[in-house]
């Protein structure tokens, strides 16, 4: 073929590459967009954390609620625990429900919080743990620590972090 004899200019497929061209611009930006936003708002690359914020914030409504026994089962990521009491013979309901009552760490029972900021922490790629910083009861601060491998949930995390 030579350029005396080339194909005829087709319009359909110029616009059909235009446009597949355009929408992988818009993916890419897209991606960048909550990727970096996900980080920057404090949830986490590409919004990672939001799984584990929303297990504290359901632990701190289940708490809002009296729920102890809901409240425990997400606690320790266990949903069947009074099915074998025994597995939590070292950190028992009673003893949970005391921790988080009158002996709560803002020292009375928890009636109102907000998730505010999460924070990937530990080894591996995407950390061995989450901190989650909650705010209880109006003002004071909560920092969360979510295990990755098993779900469970800890007070307090092993690092507080800075933010207003």
């Amino acid at each position: 073929m030579t350029l005396l004899n080339a194909p005829e200019f087709d319009s359909r497929r110029e616009t059909r590459n235009r446009n597949l061209l355009i929408a992988f611009g818009v993916l890419v930006a897209l991606t960048v967009v909550i990727g970096v936003g996900g980080y920057l708002l404090g949830h986490g690359w590409f919004l990672s954390n939001l799984p584990a914020e929303h297990k504290v914030s359901n632990f701190f409504s289940a708490l809002e609620a009296k729920d102890y026994g809901k409240a425990f089962a997400i606690y320790t990521n266990d949903p069947d625990w009074q099915q074998h009491p025994d597995r939590h013979k070292d950190y028992p309901l009673q003893r949970f429900t005391e921790d988080w009552t009158t002996a709560s760490p803002v020292g009375e029972p928890i009636h109102s919080h907000h998730v505010d900021i999460s924070k990937t922490d530990g080894t591996g790629a995407f950390g061995s743990g989450i901190i989650v910083a909650v705010r209880v009861n109006g003002d004071h601060k909560l920092f969360m620590w979510y295990e990755r491998k098993d779900g469970t949930l800890t007070e307090p995390a092993p690092h507080m972090l800075q933010y207003d």
